[in-house]
């Protein structure tokens, strides 16, 4: 047996190792990933050592052993060891630590472990967050290598010393458990918990006790060609505890601009419909198979929170922390990279098989459609979208942009659109009734969502999105009717003199719950309708906006009449004969509330029912008289 010797640590290592001792850092089971990292690291150099020399006769594997009675945890690997240069080199100092920087932070004590370990990489040193001491048993693979003891009680110095025996190559380290963490930490169960967390898809055994807990294939790192859709859907439940097999399956492998591979599933049903699944959103991100962070944020924005999966890359440290992902360049690289490969596979499925795309968006498009924000993808985003629409069938009918723009008619540069609560509604909306008479297509959307959309995207493929209510009627009128149009005679002279009083006495009638009254060209079916005066928002973003500000106020909006609607004709005929008739106040009042009621702003009704029951009560009378 060889001299022991003893060494100090350099300056910069002891003011870490006092920074570990006494840190706040809660996270302690870490200690036990960066071991076994490290022991993977060790068993990976031994196969690539294998490749050139041959076949090593010792089976790869890293067992991990409790002792409650000696208060011990002892990890144990067949890598490649150390030799003793190696092993001063590798843990009796820090190698491109930045001794200055360091020094800083142990002065000011403020930075917390993770940090640290993510901008020096010293997993290591994790250990002596839950070890009193800790002894590293080694022997090299190098031919006549002797085996080494490296021992520390992590304060101030270490001890070297040389055993003369005939171990095999590999390296084991005996963790000698501070009293408070002994039972946590000597507990297998709590030990095998902790390995399938955090190291779980290491490609070489590891056991706890003699049982082997990591069994489950890192699929993610496997040849597609080579993997069953039975796989995946088995990868998939064990990943999501999902019981359904999952809709959609994503595996794809980059080499640039940086190298990951990532496994992305798309679920068969949307999140709690209490609106909680966005906490439980994001990718696990691995590193070199060893998990960094569980459901990751920043991988995918938050529209497309739905995909589940892995992202593990080779190219960020180890031991990155948290604080350093979220600024890594790294990240925002696999992110866009990410986004990207979602939005080509979706325009694929959409596509090649256009039922299963819509299946798709019934169960994630809600969530989808967020994605209006993301302006770098706008276009990508424009050809994904679905809505309803008028040549929809019913109301789960869903048509994309081109399709509409496939259907539109010659010389039609517009994309038409119309918000209401239903198709129901949306049928009686008098804005949509040129609409209806030309047999020109609206999408119908029913989602205030919706409005957003449009709002952000203005165009497609060259067409503007026009809000219905707020289309270009000269445009409309090149378009030839569906049916021959039976209108009645145009105003005479005379006529349309009494128009302008009618008009004039609604306005008087309404004051200033309207803007003006005006004479209307859209309308066909309908007395009357409303439009906002400004023309700039639509009658529905109005109503968004309001709520936001919790106005609750009815905006004064212009009401157009139809001049050759017979009611309206009527009245023209009242108000010749008596310009005074109280009938032409009360139908003013009528028709303009039961315009506000089809635009959902009517909030008290009582006096529109009182009023059609007088109306009803007269016309009854002259029905009958009519009817003898």
């Amino acid at each position: 047996m060889g001299k022991k010797t003893t060494h100090k640590f350099k300056a910069e290592v002891s003011q870490l190792l006092d920074i570990l001792v006494h840190s706040l850092y809660t996270n302690k089971e870490i200690f036990l990933r960066e071991l076994v990292s490290n022991a993977s690291d060790a068993l990976e150099k031994v196969r690539f050592k294998a490749q050139s020399d041959g076949a090593d006769d010792i089976a790869p594997e890293i067992r991990i052993s409790a002792d409650p009675e000696t208060k011990t945890v002892t990890i144990t690997d067949t890598g490649i060891g150390m030799t003793r240069d190696e092993l001063m080199r590798n843990i009796g100092t820090i190698a491109h630590s930045g001794t200055a920087e360091l020094a800083r932070l142990a002065e000011e004590g403020k930075e917390s472990l993770d940090a640290l370990i993510g901008r020096f990489g010293v997993g290591f040193y994790s250990v002596y967050m839950v070890a009193d001491e800790v002894s590293v048993t080694t022997r090299s693979i190098e031919e006549d290598a002797k085996t080494m003891v490296w021992t520390s009680d992590g304060r101030t110095d270490y001890k070297l010393q040389e055993l003369d025996d005939d171990r095999p190559h590999g390296t084991e380290i005996v963790v000698s458990l501070k009293e408070d963490l002994a039972d946590q930490f000597t507990n297998e169960a709590h030990l095998k918990t902790i390995i399938n967390k955090h190291s779980n898809f290491i490609s070489f055994p590891i056991l706890v006790g003699d049982k082997r807990v990591n069994t489950i294939q890192a699929l993610w790192r496997e040849p597609k060609f080579q993997i069953t859709s039975e796989q995946y859907a088995e990868f998939y439940k064990f990943l999501t505890y999902d019981s359904e097999d999952p809709f959609d399956t994503l595996h794809t492998s980059v080499d640039a601009p940086v190298q990951f591979n990532a496994l992305m599933f798309v679920p068969p049903s949307g999140d709690d419909p209490f609106g909680m699944g966005r906490e439980n959103r994001g990718l696990d991100l691995y590193v070199r198979r060893v998990l960094i962070e569980k459901q990751n944020k920043n991988l995918l924005p938050e529209y497309l929170g739905f995909m589940k999966g892995v992202v593990d890359t080779e190219d960020l440290p180890l031991n990155i922390s948290r604080e350093t992902l979220q600024d890594n360049i790294l990240m925002r690289k696999i992110s866009s990279t990410l986004v990207k490969q979602v939005y080509n596979h979706l325009e694929k499925l959409s596509k090649d098989d256009a039922d299963r795309y819509n299946e798709f968006w019934r169960i994630h498009g809600e969530l989808f459609k967020a994605g209006y924000m993301d302006f770098l993808n706008k276009d990508k985003f424009g050809k994904l979208v679905r809505f309803n629409s008028s040549a929809s069938d019913d109301a789960k009918g869903l048509t994309s942009f081109a399709e509409y723009i496939s259907r539109a008619r010659e010389e039609q540069k517009e994309i038409y659109y119309a918000y209401g609560p239903s198709r129901e509604a949306l049928g009686l909306s008098p804005h949509l009734e040129v609409f209806r008479k030309k047999g020109i297509e609206v999408l119908y959307l029913f989602e205030p969502i919706d409005e957003f959309v449009m709002d952000s995207l203005r165009e497609f493929d060259g067409y503007t999105l026009v809000a219905a209510e707020h289309a270009d009627v000269s445009k409309l009128d090149q378009f030839e009717s569906l049916e021959k149009e039976e209108k009645p005679e145009a105003l005479n002279e005379e006529q349309q003199s009494t128009l302008d009083k009618l008009i004039a006495r609604f306005k008087d009638v309404l004051g200033e719950s309207v803007t003006e009254v005006k004479a209307s060209s859209r309308l066909s079916e309908s007395p009357v309708c409303l439009a906002n005066p400004d023309g700039q928002f639509t009658s529905s973003m109005d109503k968004i906006m309001r709520v936001m500000h919790k106005d609750h106020s009815i905006p004064a909006k212009v009401l157009e009449v139809n001049p050759d609607h017979p009611l309206v004709r009527n009245m023209l005929t009242i108000l010749e004969k008596d310009e005074n008739d109280p009938f032409i106040d009360q139908a003013a009042n009528q028709l303009f509330e039961s315009a506000l009621l089809l635009e959902g702003y009517l909030t008290d009704p009582h006096a529109l029912v009182g009023r059609v029951q007088d109306l009803l009560t007269k016309s009854s009378g002259w029905y009958v008289e009519t009817n003898k």
